[in-house]
């Protein structure tokens, strides 16, 4: 037994290590030496990935510990005043508090921002009742917008921190007597300025009383977004709530002077204390947060409410691709936030699967498809789907077609890189609808094709799937300038692409769909119309026309930017990579369009193909870029007059347009002529007018 001891305890001393501790701080610094700026090493343990991993230790934006043990300069829980407020120390508390708010709303966390409130560790106990019923009101709010963020499901963990770390929200308390506490504090003040001689105290109460107004009107907003139920009959109570709540901003921002000197450590005398939930970290990596200003804080809330007038007129879109086109209008907004990007989502689907509370989406995409293509099945007087089995095979594929055309409605309330990645992924389930709805219309046929007179079926459903797979398509390749993912080499080919493919695919389906309803149309008008022969027959207008018409110049557009570029390559104006060993134009093309292959049709377009277009181009000109620069002008030329056709009012997207064709037509006749040619014009990209297609500058 005593020798089992002794060879346990020799075991553990040998276990321990002894260290020997070297210095290698002057032998790192004389190595780091041959490193030129901008240079890594890269380590077999210690690579791109871990260094962007990795923590600046004792860096404060970085090292989130840093501060622990740091003793905080504001007052204690115990300490805090909670009777006896100034007017002016609770307008300071209210902009503080709101400029947290929106701090959190753009992707920091409760317990960094909102909870550094000292006076939310216990609203009960205050005794003005002014701030305690603006504290419950805030809890109030921020429960809503994390009901909205959790049902619309289009936040990811930069967007939004919706974790609540033991706070509760106060649930005995009802929202209609929240609403109450806000009125009654609203008539209390009124009543105190019609009793109060003093102007100058007078113009105090009513900066605080404007503050209460403004959060009661901003929850009772979120509260009228926030109904399960029809929207379309509320909207006008909603519309007038933002108008009012609008009005009231130039107020708060014109006094949040009312509120207590900035002075010295005036936020931490007030009951704020950036320490206090230092300990309670998000769980994505720390980052430093920062509180904006209270007025910063106050035009946020400004341009969060124009957001929501504009969403509000999401319910008069009555058909799916009438809402697809109204989020993707309203997503171009670079500063959509997580509160109108979730009401948009919760507003068109209040429930799951539910178009606006009331519609099942089954029922809405067989509404838009039909009047898409108007596949004979889907028209009630040829009766097919009085078959079992072409009802049953209808009404699975529209099941199946709901969670993808649902995910694409989603799509476009996601921020703009993620948008990118999940449009990627959703091409598979399109591709995936392809093969489905060939198969479809296929076992369809031999039903519409025995009717008196036969109708053909093939190539409605999956034209209509097409239609939105191209669709994504273009939207995936144009976020990539958006995004500046595309350096100005890679320009070439994604217009190429966009020229050459996907915008004349779109004509092809647009008026494949086009031709199918006018004579579905004349079908039906030559069968009532028997009897009235002699009659004249109105023309009727394309249904598609406008929509071909915008395709058709956005294909001009697209192929003057190419053949302008392939000039510019010619003169040397588009810098290339300088390392020719590292570079290689076909991975570069075939890693941009990578997320292409899992699509049948279109057919994705090998790397072969654009050189050989390019080779062709170039020989045309002769190699002279001037000849391709003409030929730019006239398809800038070309695509304005295609827009300057479409029907007024124009839209802000094509008067933009206009402009951009307008001012590049000008440079190309300039370039073609011969002027500001040479190695020392140099080229300049501007997308300030349009995401997606630059004006050309040259000096």
């Amino acid at each position: 037994m005593e020798t089992d001891c002794k060879s346990i305890s020799n075991q553990k001393n040998e276990s321990n290590p002894s260290y020997n501790w070297k210095d290698v701080t002057p032998e790192f610094f004389d190595s780091i030496k041959e490193l030129e700026l901008g240079e890594l090493l890269h380590g077999y343990f210690f690579g791109l990935f871990e260094a962007m991993s990795a923590i600046e230790i004792m860096d404060p934006k970085m090292d989130a510990g840093m501060m622990c043990n740091r003793e905080s300069n504001a007052i204690k829980i115990e300490d805090l005043k909670l009777s006896g407020l100034s007017v002016s120390e609770q307008i300071s508390i209210i902009d503080c508090t709101l400029a947290c708010l929106v701090s959190w709303l753009e992707g920091h966390s409760l317990a960094q921002t909102v909870f550094t409130n000292l006076y939310f560790q216990k609203p009960y106990e205050i005794e003005d009742v002014p701030l305690k019923a603006f504290c419950i009101c805030i809890y109030k709010i921020i429960e809503e917008i994390r009901d909205f963020a959790n049902r619309a499901q289009v936040f990811e963990e930069e967007d939004f921190q919706p974790a609540l770390y033991s706070y509760h929200y106060f649930n005995e308390i009802s929202v209609t007597r929240v609403i109450g506490m806000m009125r009654e504090v609203d008539e209390s003040i009124n009543h105190k300025l019609k009793s109060n001689a003093n102007s100058e105290e007078n113009e105090s109460y009513v900066a605080l009383n404007t503050r209460i107004k403004f959060v009661r009107l901003f929850f009772q907003i979120l509260l009228s977004f926030n109904r399960r139920e029809n929207h379309s009959s509320s909207m006008g109570e909603t519309q007038r709530l933002l108008t009012t709540c609008g009005l009231l901003i130039p107020s708060l921002i014109n006094t949040v002077d009312k509120g207590v000197p900035k002075v010295g450590h005036w936020c931490y005398d007030l009951g704020f204390d950036p320490l206090i939930n230092q300990k309670l970290l998000p769980p994505t990596f720390p980052r430093y947060t920062k509180i904006k200003p209270a007025d910063e804080a106050y035009v946020y809330f400004d341009s969060l409410l124009t957001r929501l007038k504009q969403i509000c007129k999401l319910t008069n879109c009555t058909t799916y691709i009438s809402a697809l086109e109204c989020f993707i209008e309203l997503g171009h907004n670079s500063y959509l936030c997580i509160v109108s990007r979730s009401i948009m989502q919760t507003l068109y689907f209040p429930q799951p699967g539910k178009v606006f509370g009331i519609q099942d989406l089954e029922d809405c995409l067989r509404e838009w498809a039909k009047s898409f293509i108007a596949p004979p099945s889907l028209i009630p007087r040829l009766n097919i789907l009085s078959n079992s089995q072409v009802k049953d095979c209808v009404h699975n594929f529209f099941d199946h077609c709901t969670r993808p055309f649902a995910g694409l409605i989603q799509i476009c309330g996601h921020n703009k890189a993620r948008q990118r990645d999940k449009l990627a992924h959703i091409m598979e389930d399109f591709s995936a609808l392809q093969d489905e709805s060939q198969r479809v219309d296929a076992f369809l046929h031999s039903f519409s094709s025995k009717l008196d007179p036969p109708r053909e079926h093939l190539a409605s459903f999956s034209t209509w799937i097409i239609y939105h797979t191209i669709r994504i398509m273009i939207m995936y390749l144009l976020s990539g300038f958006e995004l500046e993912l595309y350096s100005q080499h890679e320009y070439q080919y994604i217009y190429w692409y966009l020229y050459q493919f996907l915008y004349g695919w779109l004509v092809s389906t647009l008026n494949r769909a086009d031709n199918v309803l006018l004579g579905s149309d004349s079908l039906v008008d030559s069968q009532k119309n028997r009897t009235k022969r002699n009659k004249p027959k109105k023309k009727k207008p394309h249904p598609y026309s406008q929509e071909i018409v915008m395709c058709h110049a956005m294909q001009s557009l697209t192929g003057a930017y190419f053949k302008t570029l392939v000039g510019f390559q010619l003169e040397g104006k588009i810098r290339t990579p300088k390392h020719a060993k590292f570079d290689n134009e076909k991975v570069r093309y075939e890693h941009r369009f990578a997320a292409f292959s899992a699509v049948a049709v279109p057919p994705p377009f090998s790397y072969n193909e654009f050189q050989m277009t390019r080779c062709q181009i170039r020989d045309s000109a002769s190699g002279d870029p001037g000849i391709l620069y003409l030929n730019s002008c006239e398809l800038f030329h070309q695509a304005r007059c295609l827009l300057d056709t479409i029907a007024q009012p124009h839209s802000q997207q094509v008067l933009d347009l206009i402009k951009v064709c307008k001012t590049n037509f000008v440079t190309m006749k300039l370039l073609a002529s011969g002027y500001m040619r040479g190695p020392d014009v140099s080229l300049d990209f501007d997308f300030t007018t349009n995401s997606y297609f630059p004006i050309l500058k040259l000096s």
